[in-house]
C-alpha cells in the first residue's frame, strides 16, 4: 500500500501531500492517522519551519470524511477531532495548498491551516446539508466571513469558486494549477527566513484576537511575548542589524 500522506523536505519547508487520489483523497482512518503522525513529526523537527498541505490529484483536494468507511463502521456523530485540527496539532504556520474541490472536511482541512493558496480551478464548499450530516467545526468561519456570506455557504452546499474565494479573504493567493505548490514553497519559505519565536507568536496571537475580546487579548499577547523578548533571538535580530548580515536565527 502506498503512504497515505507524502512527505518531502524542501529545506525548512515541510510538504505534506494527501495521496489518495483515486479516493478524491476522502478521508478514511488511515489517511487521518497520516495527517497526525506528519504533523506530529513536523512538530518534533526543530528544522521544520513551515508545512505546506497539499494533495494529490488534478480535480479534488480532498472530498471530506470517507462516508462508505462512516456507513459501514455505522458511526453517527463523529468526535469533534474526528478529522485533524491543523491549527491545533500544529504550533507552527501551516499553509494550504489547495489544488481543486475542497468538500466538507476538506473545506475544514483548508480552513483550519493558517494561510491558504488556491490554483484557479479550485472550489470551496461545505456539503453536509446534501446528506444530513453537519458542520459543527465551521464557527471559526464567523471570523472569516461576513455573516450572510457564511449563511450561503452552510444553508445552500453550493461551491465558492477560488477567484471569489480570493475576494472574501478566504484564501490569500489564486494562482494557474502548474505554479501552486510553487508559490505555496516561495511564501513558506519566506517565513521560514524569519525569527521562527516570532513567527510562532504571532500566529497564536491571532487566535488569540479571535478567542478572546480586545483587553483579554492584549493581555495574553503580552504575556506570550515575554518569552520571545526575553531570547537569544530577540538579541540577535538588532546585533545583525547593526552589523549589517543576516541574523542567525536559534529559535531560542
Amino acid at each position: 500500500m502506498s503512504e497515505p500522506v507524502l512527505i518531502e523536505q524542501r529545506g525548512a519547508v515541510t510538504i505534506l501531500t494527501l495521496n489518495r487520489p483515486r479516493q478524491a483523497n476522502a478521508l478514511n482512518a488511515a489517511l487521518r492517522d497520516g495527517i497526525r503522525q506528519a504533523f506530529s513529526d513536523f512538530e518534533a523537527d526543530e528544522d521544520a519551519q513551515v508545512a505546506i498541505l497539499a494533495a494529490e490529484g488534478d480535480r479534488v483536494f480532498c472530498a471530506g470524511a470517507d462516508l462508505k468507511e462512516m456507513a459501514e463502521l455505522g458511526l453517527e456523530n463523529p468526535p469533534p477531532d474526528f478529522i485533524p485540527p491543523i491549527d491545533r496539532i500544529s504550533s507552527k504556520p501551516v499553509i494550504a495548498a489547495v489544488n481543486g474541490a475542497a468538500l466538507a472536511g476538506g473545506f475544514l482541512l483548508a480552513q483550519s491551516c493558517d494561510l491558504c493558496i488556491a490554483a484557479e480551478e479550485a472550489s470551496f464548499a461545505i456539503t453536509e446539508a446534501r446528506w444530513g450530516r453537519g458542520a459543527p467545526w465551521a464557527v471559526p468561519l464567523a471570523e472569516m466571513l461576513p455573516r450572510r456570506i457564511m449563511m450561503e455557504i452552510l444553508l445552500t452546499a453550493q461551491p465558492v469558486s477560488a477567484a471569489r474565494a480570493y475576494e472574501l479573504g478566504l484564501v490569500n493567493d489564486v494562482v494557474p494549477r502548474a505554479d501552486l505548490l510553487d508559490t505555496a514553497v516561495a511564501l513558506a519559505s519566506e517565513i521560514a527566513q524569519l525569527a521562527p519565536l516570532t513567527i510562532r507568536a504571532h500566529r497564536k496571537l491571532v487566535y488569540l484576537a479571535g478567542e478572546q475580546g480586545t483587553s483579554a487579548a492584549l493581555d495574553a499577547a503580552a504575556e506570550l511575548f515575554e518569552h520571545v523578548y526575553a531570547s537569544e533571538d530577540a538579541r540577535e535580530g538588532p546585533r545583525a542589524f547593526t552589523e549589517k548580515r543576516p541574523p542567525v536565527w536559534k529559535g531560542r
